[in-house]
């Protein structure tokens, strides 16, 4: 069980990250749609809620972690979308299907 100074912690490394990617969109894409980015981000940190991987990470730290690295590559909202939600589906009761429903054909499919 983490504690709430590891929760508000998790929270604040998560957000600051968050923050950054948003940032390197909008520098690097600038006409991309963040709303489909905040909204994976949102999705991605309400299904890892409270998990943590072996070493005690949040498991949200590695989506977000990928999705910088997806923005820094120039890649469009569509997957760095994906990259968001790549460990929901792979490790929480979230299906590709879900994911098709809540963010369309382009980010299931990636």
């Amino acid at each position: 069980m983490t504690t709430l100074r590891e929760q508000i912690a998790t929270n604040m490394l998560t957000v600051t990250k968050f923050r950054e990617l948003l940032r390197d969109m909008k520098e690097n894409r600038p006409n991309d749609d963040l709303e489909l980015v905040r909204k994976a981000y949102e999705f991605s940190q309400k299904q890892h809620s409270g998990q943590q991987r072996a070493s005690g990470e949040p498991y949200l730290v590695h989506p977000v972690e990928v999705a910088l690295v997806l923005a820094e590559m120039k890649m469009d909202s569509v997957a760095v979308a994906a990259g968001l939600l790549h460990d929901s589906v792979e490790d929480t009761s979230v299906t590709i299907v879900d994911i098709r429903k809540e963010f369309g054909e382009q980010v299931a499919h990636c």
